[in-house]
């Protein structure tokens, strides 16, 4: 007969179980990403959530449900990146709630659980989509409820059958969504939940698991000063050495010579090996232990160090640390301020030449974090801060920043793509309310159509066109538009689909592979073709796609 029930210590290596079997798949799971584009990083994204919350679980130092539930909640929250690590996020967090009150998880309790994990997933996504991992999550609780209603079931077989059924509805998920279909693959981020279970159940089993979490790194806050005075340090001398003996030390011999040393020190470690003798001390006096050492055989590799001295070093390094800290410019405070998630130095240039205060680092292949952005509006010395995401998948870990922050407001924009970023910035008018300006940004984004260029990583059907690895794609904001062999034709003919007569002005921001000859020759062709239109080149300096461009 299974266990009954599930303790803290069980549930703890059941997550860390379930986070290093994610850990494992990652690189499969991110080779189920639909578009055929170098943005594979659903594992990657679910795999840097989930592991910020099992480093919190790996430096607890006392394990209860309690601790449990906030290390697991709060680590995967602000470690959330990408939708798919947001809505991991939001699972985990409703799950913890249904836990932390408990000192055991029985059949009931772990089936609430999972309902209010997938309330709690649903409610943070505002137009929740069937088809993906949301919907394998709901299969996975709707089935442990329905077991749970059935006379004696055991721990395992709501377990195991539950998770059974959730790889059933995985399956099933291309039939919920077409694009899934058209691609041949099943939803990556349900992918990835699977493999969460998958992981935590071989725990509950019992099989053999490595356990081992990188614990949490420095925060990179100076260090705590040290409280310590010299007279605190005993004995000031740190003195190691080795003795080579004429014969091995006898047992009674080496307790002897322990004993000396205890009377003389502390912290002493003497280790025998046939004619070797490991000796450490800290002691005021290195003489009189060298001197009793001598009495065994000859010393080598002698080393005497100055505690004291080590100490007041230390000191002034801590003091240097902190004034550096204390040194450090702080933002001269506004009523408004403005973070931009940007791809590239020189779109990184533009927000910041339209007043972005704080860029975030990031992009396709590396979304940044709840907690990236939480930094950021800790840095913005502002009482309103406006946020671009400019990318979809970063759109959800920005709106969990802005719930998670309670002394500013937070506005974000949905922006999905950097010229629409670039476009909301511009709209923003300094006499207008944070809400006008919210609503007119939001308003701009609707006049900016934006087409990417990049190559494909993979063979696949998707939008009625046939796609080879290697061919370059030029992508709409809805649809692949374009499909060929040569970058600078697939981006005339992506931006000649995009344009029509009302058309004013066309960007084009060239990537950190295209060089400044090719990009304004391009430009060049783009101004004869549309005479009426404004053409603007730009250094974008972006990674994986050749040319960003839009149409106003």
């Amino acid at each position: 007969m299974g266990k009954s029930t599930i303790n803290a210590e069980l549930c703890a290596k059941m997550f860390l179980a379930g986070a290093k079997n994610l850990e494992a798949n990652k690189e499969w799971i991110n080779e189920l990403n639909v578009f055929p584009v170098p943005d594979g990083d659903t594992g990657t994204n679910m795999t840097l959530t989930i592991m910020s919350a099992a480093k919190e679980v790996a430096g607890l130092e006392t394990v209860n449900m309690e601790t449990l539930a906030k290390a697991i909640s709060s680590g995967s929250l602000r470690g959330a990146r990408g939708n798919s690590g947001v809505i991991l996020s939001q699972l985990l967090r409703g799950f913890t709630k249904g836990i932390r009150d408990t000192s055991e998880i029985d059949v009931i309790t772990i089936t609430e659980a999972f309902q209010k994990a997938v309330a709690t997933a649903y409610k943070a996504v505002m137009k929740p989509k069937e088809g993906t991992i949301l919907t394998v999550a709901k299969g996975f609780a709707d089935k442990a409820t329905e077991l749970a209603l059935t006379e004696n079931v055991e721990m395992e077989e709501l377990l195991d059958t539950s998770l059974k059924y959730a790889e059933e509805v995985l399956a099933k998920t291309p039939e919920m969504l077409p694009v899934l279909k058209e691609a041949g693959v099943v939803d990556s981020g349900g992918q990835g939940l699977i493999q969460v279970l998958k992981g935590a159940f071989d725990a509950y089993l019992g099989k053999e698991v490595d356990y081992t979490i990188e614990k949490p790194e420095s925060t990179g806050e100076p260090a705590q000063a040290d409280t310590r005075t010299e007279a605190d340090i005993k004995f000031g001398y740190c003195t190691e050495f080795i003795i080579m003996t004429k014969k091995p030390m006898q047992q009674a011999e080496e307790l002897k010579f322990k004993a000396f040393l205890e009377s003389i020190g502390d912290s002493i470690v003497v280790v025998a090996d046939e004619e070797i003798v490991k000796v450490h001390v800290h002691t005021n006096d290195p003489g009189v232990a060298i001197t009793r050492a001598l009495t065994y055989g000859e010393l080598s590799r002698m080393k005497i160090d100055n505690m004291r001295e080590e100490h007041r070093e230390k000191l002034i390094k801590d003091a240097e640390k902190q004034a550096a800290a204390q040194a450090k410019p702080v933002m001269p405070h506004k009523e408004v301020g403005f973070i931009s998630v940007s791809i590239g130095d020189g779109i990184g240039e533009i927000f910041k030449g339209l007043g972005v205060d704080y860029l975030i680092e990031g992009g396709q292949t590396m979304n940044p974090s709840t907690e990236d952005m939480l930094n950021a509006i800790a840095e913005v010395n502002a009482d309103t801060i406006f946020i671009f995401p400019n990318n979809k998948n970063i759109i959800l870990a920005a709106n969990q920043a802005q719930a998670l922050t309670e002394d500013k407001k937070i506005v974000v924009i949905p922006t999905k793509t950097v010229p629409q970023g670039i476009a909301a910035i511009i709209s923003f008018d300094p006499t207008a309310s944070a809400e006008e300006n919210e609503e007119n940004m939001k308003e701009a984004l609707s006049v900016v159509k934006t087409g990417q260029i990049t190559y494909a990583v993979r063979d696949t059907h998707i939008d009625d066109k046939e796609i080879k690895e290697g061919n370059i794609m030029g992508i709409g904001d809805d649809s692949i538009l374009a499909v060929g062999e040569d970058i600078a034709e697939i981006t005339k003919e992506t931006i000649d689909l995009m344009t029509d007569e009302e058309t004013e002005l066309i960007s084009v921001y060239y990537g950190e592979d295209i060089s400044e000859e090719d990009a304004n020759a391009l430009g060049t062709e783009l101004q004869e073709k549309y005479p009426d239109c404004e053409v603007e080149v730009y250094a974008g300096g972006q990674p994986i796609y050749y040319y960003v461009v839009s149409v106003e």
